[in-house]
């Protein structure tokens, strides 16, 4: 399966539309957050879904020194996932979703979900988290969500789409769910895993898996 992006050339910088925020003369503040076109093709035969995942593997650990104007997110620093779109039951007829078609803007509190565009279904990404406790910005954040990387990151950050093709129609989570969950609900019996996989990021294949992506920094 193959998965690519008109928005960028896949591993070049992120153009800044895409991004959740930016940096301004006085500080960080708010982009586009347009989510980018994605397409695929050479889908598997038996696909009766598809489910999407993108996730920054650069994200520092720990927050104590994100976006410090005096310090910088040391390099050594153990990084984790943060998920930034999840998305599931896609159907399986689809082949493509457009540039701005399911995120134009940031939204404070989160877009609404799980239900949205093409009978899918969007799950929580991982600004839930950081914005949890916010007076003005916590709540459930659904679908997409772009980059925001800390203006002081030693890092460039990477950002990676990856494309499930699923042998199910619904997958098996209810209510809210996680990135994670998404990436744990796949299972076959005997331990394979019933889903093909599709990406950008680095020419990486697994399976029928491509991945596709791009970096970010300010």
């Amino acid at each position: 399966m193959r998965l690519w992006s008109n928005s960028w050339v896949d591993g070049e910088r992120i153009p800044a539309r895409y991004a959740a925020g930016r940096l301004l003369d006085s500080g960080v503040g708010f982009s586009d957050n347009l989510n980018p076109h994605l397409a695929w093709s050479e889908v598997p035969a038996g696909t009766r879904s598809f489910a999407l995942i993108c996730h920054d593997f650069d994200v520092p650990s720990r927050g104590d020194d994100v976006n410090k104007a005096d310090r910088e997110v040391p390099e050594d620093l153990p990084r984790v996932d943060f998920f930034h779109w999840v998305m599931v039951d896609l159907p399986a007829t689809l082949r493509s979703l457009a540039e701005g078609e399911f995120s134009r803007g940031f939204t404070a509190r989160g877009k609404s979900g799980p239900a949205t565009l093409h009978g899918a279904r969007h799950g929580l990404n991982d600004y839930t988290g950081w914005f949890a406790g916010d007076v003005e910005r916590g709540g459930n954040y659904f679908g997409y969500d772009g980059p925001f990387p800390p203006f002081n990151d030693s890092l460039v950050h990477h950002y990676v789409f990856t494309l499930y093709a699923l042998r199910f129609e619904r997958l098996p989570l209810e209510g809210s769910f996680t990135g994670h969950q998404v990436r744990a609900a796949q299972p076959l019996p005997g331990g394979q895993r019933d889903r093909e996989q599709a990406g950008i990021e680095r020419g990486h294949r697994d399976a029928a898996t491509s991945r596709g992506g791009g970096t970010a920094g300010f």
